[in-house]
């Protein structure tokens, strides 16, 4: 059994409809391409069959690990968030405190905006940031006003905590 790992009610939904897509429409897709590809006669030199086969078991292995995360899923429900904390499921406003440093592309000033998600949901291109990342772990449960120390890669940033606010905001 895997370990519990919290997510947000919107990113569980998100994973259920992969889940019930792969089911319903890939599934039954990758079976018809199979039956197609046996219809070549021999398999053993069957390129078709062989990337049908190849494709399914790639499929059902999503499948299954997506019921996993699914089955072991603590869902993070709207009214257990609070806006006093940084928790998942918040938006948290930042100023960067720690000076500029040209390699890390950080500059002392700068503000940012993180949403803390679980890590199913987690695209640091967007600014959703894992609560299981380095800079996710060091901002749980800090409030409005507290500086973090976060130690990432050889640097240190450091962070004052501006604003904290329920949901997606980013």
């Amino acid at each position: 059994m895997s370990e519990r790992k919290k997510i947000t009610r919107a990113g569980l939904e998100k994973l259920q409809a992969d889940l019930d897509h792969r089911v319903a429409e890939v599934r039954p897709a990758i079976a018809q391409e199979i039956e197609f590809a046996r219809s070549y006669g021999d398999l053993s030199e069957n390129a078709e069959y062989t990337e049908a086969k190849k494709k399914q078991a790639e499929n059902e292995t999503k499948i299954a690990e997506l019921q996993d995360i699914i089955d072991n899923a603590e869902v993070v429900e709207d009214d257990e968030i609070s806006s006093d904390l940084v928790s998942v499921g918040t938006t948290v406003t930042l100023k960067t405190m720690s000076p500029t440093n040209d390699d890390f592309m950080v500059t002392k000033g700068e503000v940012i905006r993180y949403a803390i998600v679980g890590d199913q949901e987690a695209d640091p291109l967007q600014n959703r940031i894992s609560d299981e990342s380095e800079v996710g772990r060091s901002l749980i449960g800090a409030k409005v006003g507290q500086k973090v120390t976060i130690p990432l890669d050889g640097y240190t940033l450091i962070y004052q905590v501006k604003g904290i606010e329920k949901g997606d905001a980013v």
